[in-house]
């Protein structure tokens, strides 16, 4: 493998047949997604030269839209050449106004922190004199609760600006708004309360079984009030994540959270799929939550061994995941050939459930070397006999 950053060329027109084949449960190759969000562009000072800041962004429509909008341009003539999207500039530019993984906790009151060179936090919130206060909020009107409203009234005011926009002199289309998942009862519940939460799991537990149900049902309040609002414009999803769990037992999983977890994934209807992002060290609970909560499609981002996965969860559930961050920053293009060849050769592929990808989210200033390794590493090894 070349240490240079090119890569076969493939067409528009052929990824596009990968994806539907893929679709189709006749996959011809594994497909190569990169996951990336604004901050590859606002963290890269050759594609910031303005040296925007993700505060200044979340404060002013027009910026935010600028960083998008630069966003989509680096996804389309950059990215996207290492992966199984669509290059080129398209017709009409479809961004989406970002929250990051801060939603949740600012719903409940904690306030942002916008840290150097990180994406944004949150501040904990709820101290031993305040770990009450939460459950006097109405978590059944989630689209009159403050940060919303505010965001919501932000994406008004961007897509004012979009109806007479122009980029590269084509038009720009602003997604809509919608907040259906949940970062997960623990993690999100850690945010609020910080690392006491795990002590109050076993010191606490009417309390800590208490706070995560109330997270929960505010993310399920706040699912059917956001497909409510944008009807058919929104697809119909149900998926969450909670990376927190990495930090306890199988055991503990199944006695504190699974009945949680349960209770959102069965809010809606069972023809959804069923779908979970841990990109913690938590493969040990992925059979039980295959097994127990019907999900069918996983999403990963630690070291995980891909071939025993697949054992583990057999052949017609989805696993995502790929060579890891750390390796596709600091690696060689050789290293990061190697590590995607020896996944694709561990048996992931069996079934045609397989998804390529960083493990897990692009950091700003990956080496395109790298990025190109592990896309030609899958169009060596990721192909099915026909």
């Amino acid at each position: 493998m070349s240490s240079s950053s090119s890569v076969s060329h493939v067409s528009n027109d052929e990824k596009d047949l990968i994806w539907k084949a893929y679709r189709d449960r006749q996959t011809r190759r594994v497909p190569v997604v990169l996951g990336s969000n604004p901050r590859v562009v606002l963290l890269n000072p050759d594609w910031n030269p303005e040296g925007y800041t993700f505060e200044q962004a979340d404060q002013d429509p027009q910026i935010h839209l600028q960083v998008a909008l630069k966003h989509a341009l680096y996804l389309r003539t950059v990215l996207n050449q290492y992966c199984d999207a669509p290059t080129g500039l398209p017709e009409v530019w479809d961004v989406d106004m970002y929250a990051y993984n801060v939603y949740e906790a600012a719903m409940f009151g904690a306030l942002l922190d916008y840290l150097p060179g990180q994406v944004p936090d949150t501040k904990i919130c709820l101290d031993d004199d305040r770990k009450m206060d939460i459950f006097e909020q109405d978590i059944t009107k989630p689209l009159d609760n403050p940060y919303i409203k505010d965001r919501l009234g932000f994406w008004h005011e961007m897509e004012k600006i979009c109806k007479t926009l122009k980029f590269e002199g084509r038009p720009v289309r602003l997604a809509p708004w919608a907040l259906c998942g949940t970062d997960g009862p623990v993690t999100v519940a850690m945010n609020l309360r910080g690392s006491d939460f795990m002590e109050e799991m076993v010191m606490d537990e009417a309390y800590a079984q208490k706070l995560m149900r109330f997270i929960v049902d505010a993310a399920i309040h706040r699912r059917h009030a956001f497909e409510s609002y944008w009807g058919d414009r929104i697809a119909r999803s149900n998926g969450m994540a909670d990376d927190s769990v990495a930090m306890i037992s199988t055991a503990m999983y199944r006695d504190k959270v699974l009945p949680i977890h349960r209770a959102f994934y069965e809010s809606v209807p069972n023809d959804r799929v069923r779908s979970i992002h841990l990109c913690g060290d938590a493969t040990r609970h992925f059979p039980m939550i295959h097994q127990e909560l019907g999900v069918t499609s996983f999403d990963t981002g630690f070291p995980v061994d891909h071939g025993v996965l697949r054992e583990q969860l057999g052949e017609d559930v989805e696993i995502n995941g790929g060579p890891e961050v750390g390796l596709i920053m600091t690696g060689s293009a050789e290293q990061v050939y190697e590590r995607a060849k020896s996944i694709l050769c561990s048996g992931v592929k069996r079934g045609g459930r397989f998804v390529m990808r960083e493990g897990n989210n692009l950091p700003p200033n990956a080496p395109l070397e790298n990025l190109a390794a592990m896309y030609q590493a899958t169009q060596d090894h990721g192909g099915y006999d026909t």
